[in-house]
């Protein structure tokens, strides 16, 4: 047989396994870590402060606890905040860069968490399901332990009761309202 048939054969196989291999893995079942129990327990002597702000005021304050995880990530991922939360990034695929957005709708728990549902995606020209995207976002980014990307319910959790501020203070959601551009948070502030 001469060597260019099997050379073409090889780079062929080579190439089908490696398909395989990527449609196997961006269809498989994503393992989630469950949502961690509330704690934010609220001492009788905490002080507690009502802040409204805006949308481009709330985009800043989570870029700035996001910067680190965000800046050391295999993707490059950006965040806008207008009347719902756009997240950008780009894959590249075959040596070919695809940019793609994803688009999330926020619901405040009773517990002052945020659930960020994908509501609509956009990946380029391809029919890619958001599971996908949202398991190679998950795979990809290193977020903070207070951020959870939950592939299989196209969701990313904000464990707001995680999050420490300055002085051991805690936050909470009360509203999101961001096409009247009104964000209302608790600032939970240790009086002890």
């Amino acid at each position: 047989m001469n060597k260019w048939k099997v050379a073409f054969f090889a780079i062929t196989g080579l190439f089908i396994i490696l398909i395989t291999v990527i449609v196997v893995w961006a269809t498989s079942p994503v393992e989630e870590d469950p949502i961690p129990a509330p704690h934010n327990n609220v001492a009788q002597t905490d002080s507690i402060l009502l802040v409204e702000t805006t949308a481009d005021d709330f985009e800043k304050l989570a870029m700035k606890y996001l910067a680190d995880s965000l800046n050391k990530s295999a993707l490059p991922v950006d965040f806008v905040i207008g009347e719902n939360i756009v997240l950008e990034s780009e894959l590249t695929v075959f040596g070919v860069t695809v940019p793609f957005s994803m688009e999330f709708d926020p619901i405040v728990n009773e517990d002052g968490n945020i659930r960020m549902k994908q509501t609509s995606m956009n990946v380029g020209k391809l029919n890619i399901p958001p599971i996908t995207v949202l398991k190679l976002l998950s795979d990809s980014v290193e977020f903070p332990s207070w951020v959870i990307v939950r592939p299989n319910e196209e969701e990313i959790f904000v464990d707001l009761s995680r999050l420490r501020l300055y002085s051991g203070s805690k936050v909470r959601a009360k509203e999101i309202d961001l096409k009247n551009d009104r964000i209302l948070l608790e600032i939970i502030v240790p009086n002890k």
